[in-house]
């Protein structure tokens, strides 16, 4: 089934049929505000119980907020990204060996969410990997490339 990843599929000359969502089920363009405020965390403010109460409302009232000064030095973040890039490029029987459909394995390698169920699809590859604690999971972590772990 690791054929079923887009990130080994031949490049799409047109979408397939099994990414189209009807379009009651697509979003309202038109209902978009363009301008609209998203909530911004600042994990330094000095209060922790304001920033929890921040977090809160944001996820009630936005379903997402965007954090600064959370500590993480940009050059991490874009080894991360890096790091990311080179495990999507492996050769297809790489990422074979992580594949999995089933939404309750820790470490897995698929598309969309839920492939079994699902009749559309999300346009999506992802790596679900459990971090905490750390000592319990690393070990099931790719190994490919090196500098993933």
């Amino acid at each position: 089934m690791a054929d079923q990843l887009l990130s080994t599929a031949p490049d799409y000359h047109s979408l397939p049929e099994n990414y189209i969502r009807p379009e009651d089920q697509r979003p309202l363009l038109a209902e978009v505000v363009s301008d609209a405020h998203i909530p911004v965390i600042d994990l330094r403010a000095p209060d922790r119980s304001h920033v929890v109460s921040q977090i809160g409302h944001a996820c009630r009232s936005y379903g997402f907020f965007q954090v600064v000064n959370h500590g993480v030095p940009v050059e991490l973040m874009l080894r991360m990204l890096g790091v990311a890039l080179e495990f999507f490029r492996l050769p297809p029987t790489e990422k074979a060996k992580l594949y999995s459909d089933d939404p309750a394995k820790k470490v897995r390698l698929s598309t969309s969410s839920n492939i079994r169920k699902e009749t559309i699809r999300n346009w999506r590859d992802y790596l679900r990997l459990h971090c905490y604690p750390l000592e319990e999971y690393v070990p099931e972590w790719p190994c490919d490339p090196s500098s993933f772990k």
